[in-house]
């Protein structure tokens, strides 16, 4: 009464494909590197300073071919899908449950009025939510938390403590003096100090983190006039603190938006990082952005200016008026001009909500 069991060849069974070593090698490494994430996590919660391990030139080759740009467009449209009305709760609940989303804040709290995850993510919170600081002149442009701050010395930014980037690197050429209304500096003098317009000032800079549960628009974060918009397609690395550690100069590898213009003390610029899962970088007056696209090479940049013959100044921001929005959560850094006498009052790991001062004078 014995049954014949049918095999069949090893070979057959255990047959490695590329895809399927890809997936593997990636989601094993991947795993990786969110356990040494945790890891860094929980000593910086003891107060144990974390020193810094840069990633080598072959693991950010490696990570940089990662189809990161393909996956995000993939996610993008996964995003636009309509889910039906009895799987938005569990869904959207699930996603609440894992980030920490307070929908309390939220204009609509009724989930089942988003009809997709691209909704949901850019969901708007009520006007009373988020006050405007009235007091400072500068004040975050998100929700996030705090990475670096301070003052940018020898044309190098910090990222996070210890680790930099080069400050021309990030913004591009400067741009052309009759177009941003500066004086021209000498040309001997540093890419830092051409951005310096006034005497006795200097040049400071912010880094805000949005996590994928914080608010994902973010707002003017002061009273300045955008003229120009740089526009650098790039890699969509992850900007999390612990890559951000890892990775030198990750800011300059991924995709961004670079707005500049002036405010009252001078230069100053808003920058929009792009991350995993977060191609589509919009800004609410600029309607011919497209971020992700594949017509878009990497290592290359485009530039617009707001400045026409029918609009001499440019386009005027109010502090705390809506600017753009992430798709998901990203990285916003600040770069701008003010006197010496500028105060940060923030600590570097600190939560901070849209509409809080970041320094005053």
């Amino acid at each position: 009464d014995r049954k014949k069991l049918h095999t069949a060849p090893v070979g057959q069974v255990f047959r490695l494909r590329p895809f399927h070593v890809l997936v593997a090698t990636g989601g094993g490494y991947a795993g990786y590197r969110k356990y040494e994430d945790y890891k860094l996590e929980q000593l910086e919660k003891r107060g144990i300073e974390v020193p810094v391990r840069l990633a080598s030139e072959w693991e950010v080759a490696l990570y940089k071919s990662v189809p990161t740009r393909l996956l995000s467009r993939a996610w993008g449209r996964l995003n636009q899908v309509e889910l039906p009305t009895w799987l938005r709760k569990p869904v959207y609940s699930l996603y609440i449950w894992t980030f920490g989303v307070n929908m309390k804040e939220a204009a609509v709290e009724d989930l089942h009025h988003y009809r997709n995850l691209s909704e949901f993510f850019r969901r708007k919170l009520k006007p009373q939510a988020r006050p405007v600081c009235c007091v400072h002149s500068v004040i975050s442009p998100s929700d996030g938390k705090i990475l670096n701050f301070g003052q940018v010395k020898n044309c190098e930014v910090e990222q996070v403590k210890g680790v930099t980037y080069s400050l021309e690197s990030f913004l591009g050429p400067r741009i052309s003096t009759e177009e941003m209304h500066f004086s021209q500096a000498p040309p001997g003098n540093s890419f830092q100090q051409q951005l310096v317009t006034k005497d006795g000032n200097e040049l400071y800079h912010c880094v805000i983190y949005l996590a994928p549960g914080d608010y994902h628009c973010f707002h003017s974060p002061t009273d300045w006039t955008v003229s120009h918009r740089r526009h650098f397609p790039g890699s969509l690395m992850s900007v999390n603190p612990g890559v951000a550690r890892w990775i030198k100069e990750l800011f300059c590898h991924n995709e961004r938006v670079v707005l500049t213009g002036d405010w009252k003390h001078g230069f100053f610029s808003l920058t929009a990082v792009g991350a995993t899962n977060v191609g589509s970088i919009r800004i609410y007056f600029d309607q011919d952005l497209h971020t992700n696209s594949p017509s878009y090479s990497k290592g290359s940049y485009n530039d617009f200016s707001f400045i026409s013959n029918n609009n001499k100044e440019g386009i005027p921001m109010r502090k705390g008026e809506h600017l753009g929005e992430f798709n998901l959560g990203s990285t916003i850094v600040l770069i701008f001009e003010a006197p010496k006498d500028f105060k940060f009052n923030l600590k570097a790991g600190q939560k901070i909500r849209f509409g809080e001062a970041l320094g005053s004078l």
